[in-house]
C-alpha cells in the first residue's frame, strides 16, 4: 500500500515540476526537505499524532514550511495533510527524486559484500555497471554483510543479481534436500 500511495503522489508531483519546467529547482527543494525531515523526528511524530487535528497540521505546515518552500511543494504538503497521507511523506519525496535521476539518466545501484572494497574495485564495479545499463551516470550505494559470506549482491530499481556465496549454498541445501527426498 506504502508503494502505491509513494508512486502516486510521487509521479504527481513529479508532473507538476516537469509542467512548470521546474524539475531542477523542485528536486533541490525536496532535497532540502528531505534533510530537515531526517533531522527533526519530533515534526514526524507530531504531525503522525492522532490526537493533532488535520486543521492543527496544516498549520503547522504553514507555520514551519511558509515563506520557506515555493507554494506548489508547501500546497503539495497540505494536500498530503487533507488526504489523510502525509505519514508517507519520506517515501513519496524519495520516489519523487527517484524519478527526476531516472528522467536524467541517473541510476542507483545497491552494492552489498561480505567484506570492504578497495577504492580500485569499486571504480572497476562502478564502470561495469555504466557499461552494462543504459544509465549515463550511476550513483552506487556500498553495503557491508558479513551474513553474505562472499561474492555480492547488485540491486537497481526492481532487479536484483545475487551471487553472494549464501544464496549459492541455500541452492544447494535445497537441491541435496530434494534429492534426498526423491529416494
Amino acid at each position: 500500500m506504502a508503494k502505491l500511495v509513494s508512486g502516486a503522489y510521487g509521479e504527481a508531483l513529479f508532473e507538476l515540476a516537469s509542467e512548470k519546467k521546474t524539475v531542477s529547482a523542485m528536486l533541490e527543494e525536496v532535497s532540502g526537505l528531505q534533510m530537515v525531515l531526517k533531522e527533526n523526528k519530533e515534526l514526524s511524530v507530531l504531525m503522525n499524532n492522532p490526537k493533532v487535528s488535520k486543521d492543527e497540521r496544516e498549520g503547522i505546515i504553514k507555520e514551519v514550511f511558509g515563506g520557506r518552500l515555493s507554494d506548489d511543494l508547501l500546497y503539495f504538503l497540505i494536500l498530503l495533510v487533507q488526504k489523510g497521507r502525509y505519514a508517507h511523506v519520506e517515501e513519496i519525496l524519495a520516489y519523487f527524486t527517484d524519478r527526476v535521476k531516472e528522467a536524467e539518466g541517473i541510476g542507483t545501484a545497491y552494492i552489498t559484500t561480505a567484506v570492504e572494497l578497495t577504492p580500485a574495485k569499486k571504480d572497476e564495479i562502478h564502470k561495469k555497471l555504466l557499461a552494462t545499463t543504459s544509465y549515463r551516470e550511476i550513483e552506487v550505494i556500498y553495503q557491508v554483510d558479513p551474513a553474505i559470506i562472499g561474492g555480492m549482491t547488485v540491486r537497481i530499481n526492481d532487479r536484483v543479481v545475487d551471487s553472494s556465496i549464501k544464496t549459492k549454498l541455500d541452492k544447494m541445501e535445497r537441491s541435496l534436500l530434494a534429492v534426498q527426498l526423491a529416494e
